[in-house]
């Protein structure tokens, strides 16, 4: 059910504009971009179109800056969920657990991130390249750290973890939306369905296990 927020009260811009923000996101994520319309997200946020228009300008421009504070907000989750005090495994653990809590508590927020603004090519796909990029790096630091510490050699290049970091997070991305699509899978299953397809293969790197392809293939 779609609540309208009503307010009689004057408020602070930044509350209006978080406000009218909340209610974009929602019908973006919901609609779609080319089915959202201003009139809805003025509705929804119990405010004027014009109001809309002159806070968050365009269209255009109300979807970017929903892309970007979904982006950071996801971010930011992740990296507040990793305590870098802790072994390499609860590192990867605790994000893993934070960007799947978010995923879920946010549904909305990540279908536009992960489904509205990759379909609708620049300027809007570009956004989430920079969000994805950010989270593959974070993902390579982590991972990076804890295989120099086990093969006891500081130079370890990172593009050693580099390929496994930009899987996991693709592997993260696709399961947060069949975790979102389907009834009673819970962060937590998210996460551990991941650690324990992931953990093996970073474990057995970490220890100087690797898998290598036969010697007689390209």
């Amino acid at each position: 059910m779609v609540v309208v927020v009503r307010t009689t009260k004057r408020l602070p811009r930044a509350e209006r504009e978080r406000q009218m923000m909340d209610a974009a996101v929602q019908v973006f994520g919901r609609r779609g971009y080319r089915g959202a319309s201003m009139d809805e997200v003025a509705e929804l946020a119990g405010v004027s179109k014009p109001l809309v228009y002159l806070y968050l300008k365009s269209k255009e421009d109300l979807f970017t800056a929903c892309i970007r504070r979904e982006a950071q907000a996801l971010t930011r989750a992740v990296r507040a969920g990793v305590r870098r005090d802790l072994p390499p495994d609860r590192q990867l653990w605790e994000g893993l657990r934070a960007f799947f809590r978010h995923t879920a508590d946010h549904p909305d927020g990540w279908t536009v991130l992960h489904v509205q603004a990759r379909t609708h090519g620049e300027p809007f796909a570009a956004e989430v390249a920079a969000l994805r990029a950010e989270l593959v790096s974070f993902v390579t630091q982590l991972t990076v750290v804890a295989a120099r510490a086990a093969h006891r050699d500081p130079d370890l290049p990172e593009r050693e973890v580099a390929g496994l970091a930009e899987a996991l997070v693709g592997a993260a991305e696709s399961l947060a939306a069949w975790a979102n699509a389907t009834e009673g899978v819970s962060a937590r299953e998210a996460a551990a369905t991941l650690m324990n397809f992931a953990w093996a293969g970073l474990d057995n790197l970490m220890a100087g296990r690797p898998w290598t392809p036969p010697a007689d293939q390209d």
